[in-house]
């Protein structure tokens, strides 16, 4: 799933699901940070979630340990979606009318983010007038409702008020980022840094961590496509259902990524490829003997390029430019230079780009560009995707 998870917990028996809930969802790849209510502290502790998630429980809606006080802003931010698991009858009524008494509340309507409720109650309390009403307007406003199941419950009685399996919530939570416009397309990633070898123990190489290429290629699947990864070395886990190949070298990567060019539909080329490699490599390492060392460098292929190129079954082809500085115009000039159907540029250094959580970017193409504000990679994955369906559509 590689997403950002808010669990919030309300109170009710089947918080002691919750628990389960959170071990699903991470091994799903998602990170999860649980809120709960008083109602929910009262059924599972804090300490249990907390074991489970590897983060902080978040309880109170002024936080004096969270920038300025307001954590529930922090959280309305940081989310992905909002889950809330169990939800109650008295959860449910007081979302419906736009209450903000208790953490929980609060951040769901400060998100922009998608909130999910899971609801968990009495059958009979499930069929009441009132909660029914507030089931409705709750879907008017575009919140998702998940369940309940039937069945036995555990006052004894039976019929509609099961809060849903944990795996059942999973698999409706992933299904709201599965967005079909790439429904069938075959999708090229090029992603990570290179290394270029020195000697047997050396290298050169950049501060790339791939992150963003893999957030794209979790996108590209969420959009239905179907995603082919020429990695770089990194410590990144595989996306779901992504074909990874790994690489080491900038010729290795060029092989790879020709070799399987012209059977892509899209190529996304988001990998820090060295420009430069050692003309020699040395056999055995070399010996510190002298003060100074001189490499010969000769220049790596153009990958990119390359496939921007290609005569007969060329993919529509997205760049990527990371700059220092006049990110803007560097861009606009590579985008002519290789004939590219868009770029994605970036600034980096002093904690942009390389290996931060969060990005922004610039995208261009020949007739107009769009400003992508800062937000997470995994985020901003799902907007450029979303933009290159509607151009590559065009």
């Amino acid at each position: 799933m590689n997403k950002q998870v808010i669990l919030g917990v309300s109170g009710g028996i089947a918080a002691y699901k919750s628990a389960e809930l959170v071990r699903r969802l991470k091994q799903a790849g998602a990170e999860v940070r649980v809120v709960m209510t008083q109602g929910g502290q009262a059924f599972v502790t804090p300490l249990t979630f907390q074991a489970l998630s590897g983060n902080p429980v978040h309880t109170d809606l002024l936080d004096p340990e969270a920038e300025q006080g307001m954590g529930h802003i922090q959280l309305a931010r940081w989310a992905d979606v909002v889950l809330i698991a169990p939800a109650s009858a008295n959860l449910l009524a007081r979302l419906a009318h736009g209450e903000a008494t208790d953490l929980l509340s609060t951040l769901c309507l400060a998100t922009e983010a998608p909130v999910c409720v899971a609801p968990a109650m009495n059958q009979q309390m499930w069929q009441d007038a009132a909660t029914q009403a507030n089931i409705q307007i709750l879907a008017q406003r575009k919140r998702h409702i998940f369940g309940p199941a039937q069945g036995e419950q555990a006052c004894g009685e039976v019929g509609p008020g099961r809060m849903l399996e944990p795996d059942e919530l999973v698999e409706a939570v992933s299904a709201l980022f599965e967005t079909g416009v790439l429904a069938g397309r075959q999708v090229l990633i090029s992603a990570g840094p290179t290394r270029e070898a020195i000697d047997p123990v050396r290298y050169l190489s950049n501060h790339s961590s791939g992150k963003m290429g893999y957030a794209i290629a979790q996108a590209a699947i969420e959009a239905g496509a179907r995603v082919t990864l020429v990695s770089g070395p990194t410590d990144l886990p595989t996306p779901s259902m992504v074909e990874r190949v790994d690489v080491v070298s900038a010729e290795d990567m060029y092989n790879a990524v020709m070799q399987r060019s012209t059977q892509a539909d899209i190529f996304i080329a988001t990998a820090a490829v060295a420009d430069y490699r050692v003309d020699t490599v040395a056999s055995s390492k070399i010996k510190k003997d002298s003060d100074k060392l001189t490499l010969n460098l000769c220049k790596n292929p153009d990958i990119l390029a390359e496939v921007s190129g290609l005569r007969e079954n060329r993919p529509f082809c997205v760049g990527f430019a990371a700059e220092t500085d006049d990110v803007h115009a560097h861009a606009k000039q590579k985008l002519l230079n290789k004939g590219l159907d868009m770029i994605a540029a970036n600034q980096v250094g002093e904690g942009l780009g390389f290996n931060a959580q969060d990005n922004a970017l610039q995208v261009i193409w020949a007739a107009g560009e769009r400003e992508l504000p800062m937000m997470s990679k995994y985020k901003l994955a799902r907007e450029l995707i979303q933009l290159i369906a509607e151009h590559y559509s065009h």
